[in-house]
């Protein structure tokens, strides 16, 4: 575990270093805006049922991928579209994958990946326990299926429970998708994912918090099963032009992870944030 956490202080410095260096400029440059907006807008971010349209596209620069230990590169694009209703809102996430997988010691593969579509019913007045529940699915969409996906339709359960109280939001998301259809000449798969997230607000649209995307594959045997992440990251709402944004910078290393997948990951997203007029 030390030599774990040794090994990603120092990158994690640099992110923390560069960010503040960014944001500090950013906030500069806000001086006149109200400071009480950004913070909600920030809580918005980090809340997966917030009833707020939302585009985050999240970079992530993985490192020790494969036989070489070569760099993988993934875009997700995940729209947040609420659909509000008088007890119940339904909040639809996509998630987009565009990926450049390393083959071999120096060639490469470029394309999308699968796409994941989770449905959530939440209340719409909810109290100070936030949850939705419902459907998450997997769509083959991959480009070139054989490197960059499944061949498989999925299907299973999604769930989020988050609590937001004063200056802290806490949660945790979980979900397991299972194949049900697709190419015959291909593996199914029973894929599990949870993410728990810790944020701590800090005013003026800054954040730092932890946001780890756990993984267990239940096909593989138990030595290559688990990816178990560990790492910082931080955010700021500003804006370009007119239009709020939520910057967010961080750092994950994979205490655990099966053979030839990454070491640990840097990732740098912009979240394209539409709030309502009046919110």
């Amino acid at each position: 575990m030390m030599r774990s956490l040794k090994k990603w202080i120092q990158p994690l410095s640099l992110v923390l270093g560069c960010c503040l260096v960014l944001g500090g400029a950013a906030m500069a440059k806000e001086s006149d805006n109200d400071d009480t907006s950004a913070d909600a807008l920030a809580k918005a971010a980090q809340n997966p049922l917030a009833a707020l349209v939302s585009v985050p596209m999240q970079f992530n620069f993985n490192n020790g991928a494969g036989p070489y230990g070569r760099k993988l590169f993934n875009l997700n694009i995940q729209p947040v579209v609420p659909i509000q209703g008088e007890k119940w809102n339904i909040i639809t996430r996509t998630i987009i994958p565009v990926n450049s997988v390393p083959v071999g010691e120096t060639g490469s593969v470029f394309g999308l990946g699968d796409t994941t579509l989770s449905l959530f019913a939440s209340p719409a007045k909810a109290g100070t326990v936030i949850w939705g529940v419902g459907p998450i699915a997997g769509l083959p969409t991959a480009s070139n299926p054989e490197v960059l996906g499944s061949g498989k339709w999925g299907l299973g359960p999604t769930g989020v429970i988050l609590v937001q109280a004063g200056k802290w939001t806490v949660g945790g998301l979980a979900s397991n998708l299972w194949s049900v259809a697709g190419d015959g000449h291909r593996d199914d798969y029973n894929l599990f994912t949870a993410q728990y997230f810790v944020n701590y607000n800090f005013g003026h649209g800054w954040a730092l918090g932890t946001a780890p995307i756990l993984t267990a594959d239940w096909k593989a045997d138990s030595d290559n099963r688990w990816t178990i992440p560990w790492g910082l990251q931080v955010s700021k709402v500003t804006h370009i032009g007119s239009q709020p944004v939520n910057l967010m910078l961080g750092y994950y290393d994979n205490s655990e992870h099966p053979e030839g997948a990454a070491t640990s990951k840097v990732i740098f997203q912009v979240n394209f944030m539409f709030p309502t007029k009046g919110k």
